[in-house]
């Protein structure tokens, strides 16, 4: 097996699951967000994050295009254009366009991982955009995965507080069983 596979296997797994907790969303709770602490993301901001969280960074990572001006220093840049706030995030209309947007960024994740090569995931080395250690390729990719991941545990927990009545088989297959 390749790193590609584990990449691309990894990823649809995660997919899979996040998009089943997407459908458990009921489209009149879009606004709901947890009522006590700050900064957190309304129901339907989280699921547009989900749709970014992994598969555009991907590309990013894999192109190195980050749509940012060439000679950008992003160490300069206010902390809010590289991490803003909850309020200042977008949010889906629907749960329906949340699912289409989900399935497009995993297809350009998909994308990426077969056309990146082997050598590449394993020898080429950066730093992301907003800082951290300089890691491989395959790490970057590997940790957009795990952020896709890490926000669809949030959208678990979100639909806990919502009643929903998930378990652990939501959260790692999908559903039940």
């Amino acid at each position: 097996m390749t790193l590609n596979e584990i990449l691309r296997e990894d990823a649809q797994s995660v997919y899979r699951t996040t998009a089943a907790l997407m459908r458990l969303v009921d489209g009149d709770m879009l606004d709901w967000k947890p009522s006590t602490g700050s900064n957190w993301m309304t129901t339907g901001q989280l699921l547009k994050h989900l749709t970014e969280a992994c598969g555009a960074v991907v590309r990013s990572f894999v192109t190195g295009d980050w749509g940012i001006a060439e000679g950008t220093d992003v160490s300069e840049m206010p902390g809010e254009e590289m991490l803003p706030s909850a309020e200042a995030m977008g949010s889906v209309s629907s749960v329906e366009e949340a699912l289409k947007l989900l399935a497009e960024d995993e297809a350009t994740a998909i994308e990426m991982f077969a056309e990146v090569s082997s050598e590449r995931l394993v020898n080429e080395r950066s730093t992301a955009p907003w800082g951290g250690p300089e890691l491989s390729l395959f790490q970057h990719c590997n940790g957009m995965i795990w952020h896709l991941a890490q926000h669809k545990g949030q959208l678990f927990y979100y639909l806990k507080l919502q009643g929903k009545p998930v378990n652990t088989m939501h959260l790692w297959m999908g559903g039940d069983g």
